[in-house]
């Protein structure tokens, strides 16, 4: 380990390498205890939710988003007649993002797979 390499002769220090590589462990041990490793949380939602109903189950989700989690918000069964309907369960999922616009972004836009509705919310991150 060269201490000043631009010297004349070059200038380094002899040192233990158990001891580098021991306070090495220590220092990425440390970080990692430090790191917040995010959970995704779910919550379900239906195509013909009441608006009491969803700002209870907002407020389920304030909390996940409060702690760092993300969320991942579906509608479940869009078959049949109700999935010539996809947009009125899109246009709940704008509604219930806009309920909890204050505590995330939406990480990725409500699309239809199948016969379910998907939607995911990130934690906004403090500036």
């Amino acid at each position: 380990m060269a201490i000043n390499p631009n010297a004349s002769p070059i200038v380094c220090r002899i040192m233990d390498y158990g001891k580098y590589k021991f306070i090495a462990q220590k220092r990425d041990k440390d970080a990692k205890k430090k790191q917040k490793i995010a959970e995704v949380k779910g919550m379900e939602l239906s195509m013909r939710i009441e608006e009491h109903d969803m700002r209870y189950k907002a407020n389920q989700v304030a909390k996940f988003l409060k702690n760092g989690d993300k969320v991942r918000v579906i509608i479940k069964g869009v078959r049949g007649r109700m999935a010539n309907f996809a947009h009125f369960g899109i246009d709940n999922m704008n509604k219930f993002y806009e309920m909890l616009a204050e505590y995330c972004v939406i990480d990725q836009k409500p699309t239809l797979s199948g016969s379910v509705i998907t939607m995911i919310l990130a934690p906004k991150t403090a500036k």
